[in-house]
């Protein structure tokens, strides 16, 4: 997505910011650990099929990445209270791991019987989707430390603040010049936020019912459990990430940025 392209968001615990094409030689180095590539259900890429990968998503009107670092030191994060110089804080050595959303439509399972009449009812009205999140932590020395959580905790919150845009920006985007304006009239809603993780991934699993997600329905052909989030913004005032601020994320020079 577009909507973060040049906003970053800090915590006490970590830092996230948008993925650039300056992270992709860093994120291909971990793509290629072949258990990273089976814990994602992704294949291997060559580095330009990356790098074409990194502008795509950031063109995409369904999916909106941050790459996680680590936290600003105190000092950093009082000097930057209104910028992130890109290549700073966000250097391969500061990388850890990303955060993703997708979102795509909520699809009723019960309406499949549904007589053209109430379908046509249904096309009137505000339409659901599901905002999937996954959350990688690409080295082992920065796993079982509450990076994870802490990361998926400041994501969840940035997703809440920008619902609205969020929503805006997949709904607006379609090849069909009139679906277009159809969607436009009538923004998506969220439906729910869901996560998808294979059952032996007890640590993952225990992040996400810490943060109100709870099971819904059993194990699916491929090993997974589904946990659902119905209500984002109650999760949200429930737990509050320490620290929280929105900064620009600039990619100009240090000199360049005037604090007003």
């Amino acid at each position: 997505m577009k909507l973060n392209e040049s906003i970053a968001v800090s915590t006490a615990n970590v830092l996230l910011v948008p993925y650039d094409r300056r992270h992709v030689p860093t994120y291909h180095a971990w793509m290629e650990d072949p258990a990273i590539q089976e814990a994602t259900a992704s294949e291997r890429l060559t580095l330009d099929e990356e790098y074409e990968n990194q502008e795509s998503w950031r063109a995409s009107h369904d999916k909106l990445t941050f790459i996680v670092c680590q936290p600003l030191a105190p000092v950093a994060t009082a000097a930057a209270t209104t910028a992130i110089v890109a290549g700073s804080a966000d250097a391969p050595d500061s990388m850890v791991g990303d955060v993703n959303l997708f979102v795509y439509p909520y699809e009723d399972d019960d309406d499949g019987g549904a007589e053209s009449g109430e379908k046509a009812v249904a096309a009137s009205e505000p339409s659901y989707v599901v905002g999937e999140v996954d959350i990688m932590i690409a080295e082992l020395r920065n796993r079982g430390r509450g990076v994870g959580r802490a990361a998926v905790l400041a994501f969840l919150h940035y997703v809440s603040r920008s619902l609205e845009r969020i929503l805006h920006e997949f709904g607006c985007d379609s090849g069909d010049a009139v679906e277009a304006k159809q969607q436009q009239q009538r923004t998506p809603r969220l439906k729910m936020l869901m996560a998808k993780i294979n059952e032996g991934n007890a640590k993952s699993i225990a992040l996400f019912r810490s943060l109100g997600f709870e099971q819904e329905g059993q194990v699916n052909y491929f090993g997974e459990l589904k946990l659902v989030l119905q209500d984002l913004d109650k999760a949200i005032s429930a737990i509050a990430p320490e620290g929280y601020v929105e900064l620009s994320y600039a990619r100009e020079t240090q000199e360049t940025l005037a604090t007003p």
